[in-house]
């Protein structure tokens, strides 16, 4: 049987150039949820940035929603504070 993996779709809406781009990313972290706000390494450098969490999805390797070879991971998880909007 094949184990589940967490994927999150990020968005960057601080960087103007990537603001409307989809970023699917492995995420190590399972208590994450979306509105959440992720480190992760983005573009050709890996830079990291700041990010929102706008899906999460659990699947198999083999239904990963991006190829799996390309998927990178995010790097930390920066929980939503309860009294966030």
């Amino acid at each position: 049987m094949y184990e589940k993996l967490c994927f999150v779709w990020v968005n960057f809406p601080d960087d103007p150039n990537v603001c409307d781009m989809k970023y699917w990313y492995l995420c190590p972290f399972e208590n994450v949820m979306p509105g959440d706000r992720v480190i992760a390494p983005l573009g050709r450098h890996n830079n990291t940035q700041e990010g929102v969490v706008c899906e999460v999805r659990f699947a198999e390797e083999y239904s990963a929603p991006f190829p799996i070879y390309l998927i990178k991971s995010i790097r930390k998880l920066l929980k939503q504070e309860q009294g966030d909007v």
